[in-house]
Order: structure tokens, then sequence, then C-alpha cells
């Protein structure tokens, strides 16, 4: 996102709260480590450890056998630079945590106190480095440039050099995002639609090779299938989601045509903000991975998610038609395959289902649900199985869910906040356990009592009004 991020947010304690995320988010139970068998959008997700997966803005890159994927970390009190994470895969459904690639630092522009955003990785492929790219600013934004850092292994750590420089000067801008070429040249992509050629070893600008295309265009993305180029951008609307949109154009200088929007008008680009393309091409196909952030503010690191979806060719034009709950990808040819989920869904209205507290029922999206803003409002379903899932229908009044998963001893598997607001309403898949061994499970649904919320420096308020939970159904997998 950009400057207009939430200033709403008082900050205390702030150096111990980001020292700590940096050594590491350990929970005081032992969540059930991560295990999934498909891309699942807009649920959280787990490493090894058990731990939420916590890397948005940012990219994916594969070394040898392995996909890399980098992000921003985050806690959920603030806005303040906690880290960079990174995270491997050999299959872009399970995620190693690997370390922190790059931790806030003991002083400085990426200190405590400061903002880190976007980080984006490149191979140069002339010299073998790894480089790292984001936004760096104060936490009122008013300091902001392009910084880098370099590494001689993908993982990391790597070391912060300061500001990107353009004829000797910083790129004074906000959100940002980079692009390798066929040729292995590199570009450092800028709101607005500017692009700007880096030198061969990646560690200072040499050009600008296009000019800004149109005002705002934030996240800019940016990749290319044959000898088109595709340029995608978001509007300016703070932490909300919108709907995304893209240009076309046969060189990187443009000029540069409008396609239009990736998702049908209104859906938010399926409630999410693009910051990556990944292309994986196989033996038998070549997939483009559309990577999105939901973002939640202020749980972040609790609530926000991912939308990744497959990007469909028509021509020269794209889009993300349909939204995928589940799909796979195979590395090794390509192919991308949607998943049907296959589980014993349990309806809301189920006898086996305890309610506690104030509950209405009614029908919403043709779902019939059972929503609650009460205070200590509770579900819990007992079963056995594998696996237990939440169906729900997102909300404009809806606001963060509690979610616990116990095992028959009471100990807590799974612990997490969902985020059931969304701008546009739809029914949708919000929480998903990993794969469990075999047993008997409680699950306990409540109201957390908040949701996401926040201004902009104009005062302009987003987010949820109310702080409704919605249950519509679970889904069991024995």
């Amino acid at each position: 996102m950009t400057y207009c991020k939430s200033q709403a947010v008082k900050i205390s304690n702030i150096v111990l709260l980001a020292l700590a995320f940096a050594f590491s988010y350990q929970l005081s139970y032992a969540q059930q480590s991560g295990k999934t068998d498909a891309i699942y959008s807009g649920l959280p997700w787990y490493d090894q450890h058990g731990n939420v997966v916590s890397a948005h803005g940012g990219n994916i890159i594969k070394e040898k056998n392995l996909f890399y994927l980098f992000g921003e970390a985050h806690t959920d009190t603030s806005n303040a630079f906690a880290g960079f994470n990174c995270y491997s895969s050999k299959d872009l459904n399970n995620w190693e945590f690997e370390r922190i690639a790059l931790p806030v630092q003991l002083s400085g522009k990426l200190g405590p106190n400061r903002v880190g955003e976007r980080p984006k990785v490149m191979k140069n492929l002339k010299t073998g480095e790894f480089i790292m790219y984001m936004h760096v600013d104060t936490l009122g934004y008013q300091d902001q440039f392009v910084g880098y850092a370099v590494s001689k292994k993908v993982t990391g750590p790597y070391q912060f050099k300061g500001a990107l420089l353009y004829h000797g000067m910083p790129i004074k801008k906000w959100d940002m995002g980079t692009f390798q070429d066929d040729d292995g040249k590199g570009y450092l992509l800028t709101h607005g639609g500017v692009i700007h050629q880096l030198s061969d070893d990646y560690k200072s600008i040499i050009a600008e090779t296009n000019k800004q295309i149109i005002s705002g265009f934030e996240s800019p993305t940016l990749f290319r299938k044959g000898d088109t180029y595709y340029f995608i951008g978001s509007h300016l609307t703070s932490w909300e989601k919108n709907d995304n949109y893209y240009y076309t154009a046969k060189s990187l200088s443009g000029p540069w045509v409008y396609g239009g929007l990736l998702t049908p008008k209104d859906q938010l680009t399926w409630n999410s903000q693009t910051t990556f393309v990944l292309k994986i091409a196989g033996s038998k196909d070549t997939t483009y991975l559309f990577m999105g952030d939901r973002w939640s503010y202020p749980r972040q690191l609790s609530a926000a998610t991912y939308v990744w979806q497959p990007v469909k060719f028509y021509g020269d034009s794209i889009s993300l038609p349909k939204y995928l709950d589940a799909w796979t990808i195979d590395p090794k040819t390509g192919l991308a395959v949607e998943k049907n989920i296959k589980y014993r869904v349990i309806e809301r209205n189920d006898k086996q289902l305890q309610y506690a507290g104030d509950w209405d029922k009614s029908v919403i999206e043709a779902d019939l649900v059972s929503r609650s803003q009460a205070v200590n409002a509770s579900c819990s379903f007992t079963f056995n199985g594998t696996q237990i899932g939440l169906q729900t229908v997102v909300r404009p009044d809806n606001g963060y869910a509690s979610i616990v998963l116990t095992d028959k001893k009471g100990k807590i598997r799974i612990k997490n906040l969902v985020d059931m607001y969304a701008k546009t309403s739809a029914s949708r898949l919000v929480f998903l356990s990993p794969v469990l061994p075999k047993g008997e499970y409680k699950l306990t649904i409540s109201t957390a009592g908040e949701r996401p919320n926040w201004s902009d420096k104009k005062k302009t308020k987003y987010g949820s009004t109310a702080n409704n939970i919605t249950i519509s159904k679970l889904i069991i997998k024995e």
C-alpha cells in the first residue's frame, strides 16, 4: 500500500515488540504444523512449526528445485518494520520457515520505529548475488525511498545497503516492485507505472525506461508472456481492496494500452491487492500465478491472508474470471487444476453444533447462516477426523472471529483470528485446519469483539461497520 495507510494506531514499546518478533514469533502452545494438499486462497497458512505464514507484499523466486517466498513480517500491534521473512516450498502448497532474511536493524533507516514494505528479491545472473529491494519510510510516511540489500545466499541474511540511487539521488517513491526480463536485465517499478532499468550489478539505476502512465497505480506488478508485457496496479484506497487493473505493451517503454479489470467489476480483485506474478514453466504448460494480499488491518499477523490464482489469457487480454477456493499447480508439468473440496458438510443448524449467547438466523447470499456480535457468543463442534474448515458469508458489517481447535485432552492445536469482513458480500471458505492426526477434536468459533477498521491521513474511514461473525457451514475430512 501507499503513504495513505493508517496513522490511527499509537505505537508503544515498539522496539521490544519488533526485536522480539525478529527472533521468532513463538506461540505459547503447540500449534499444529502446516500440511496441505492445495493452494487455498483467503485462509491462514501454517509453516512447519505451526506458525502463521507471514510474508505479505512480497514475491517468489525459484532456486534449483525450491521456491522461495519473501515478504513482510508483521505484528498485530503496529505497522512498524518487523523484518522480512523467507520461506521455502517444493510444491507451492506447503511452506517452511527459513529465516528472517532481513531483520530490524539496531538503528538507522530500517531500525525501530521505521517502515519497511513490499520486499522483492532477484538473482543477478552475472554476479550470482541476490538483491532485495524494499520501500523504506517513517511511520508517518514522510521519508520514503527505495532501498536495497544484498546476500550471497538466497535465504540471507541480507545486508541493508541504503537507498538505491539514480544520478546520485534516491528514488523517493512509495509502492514499488521489480521485474526481470528474459535477457536477464533487471527493472525497478514504482507507483504510477514508472519503470527504471537497473545497472548490470542491480545496485543502482541507469535509466528511466518508462515514464508515469497514470497517477496512483500503486502495488506495481509486471510480467511478460511471449512478446507482450502486462503491467498490473491498484487504486489508492489504503488497506481497502479495490478493482485492480492492467495495461499491456510490446515494449517496456510503451506505448501502454489500458486492458481493463482483472476480475469482474466490484469483486475487488477477489478481495486482494496485487504484489507479484510468478511464471511456472513446465514440460506440458506454463502457468502464471497471480499473488495478491488480503490485508487485515490492524491484525496483519493473525488475520491477513493471501489470494493466489492462475491467470487466464484471452489473446493479449488477461483475467481472473472465477475465484478458486482451492487449486493445485504441478511445478514439473506447469499444469494448474482446480481442486474439488469433497468433505462432509455440517450445516449451521445441525443439532451437533453447540451455540452459546445470542445468535440470529437469516439467509444471506442464498446461504442459511447464524450471525452474532454479542460478547462471548460462541459455537462449538466436536468431531472425529483429520481436518475441519469453516464456510462463511463475508460481509461489510462482519468483524474478527476467534478460532480455537483443541484435541481430546483439551490441548490447543490451532488458535487463530479469522477476518470475516469484505466490502462485497460473498460465500467463502475462511478457515481450514492443517491435516491432523486422525482423532477427536473440538472446534470453537467465537466473537472477538473487534473488526478491521482504520482511517488514512485524510481521515477517510475504511473497514467494517460492526463486529458480527457469520457461520454458514463446517466441512469435515474424516
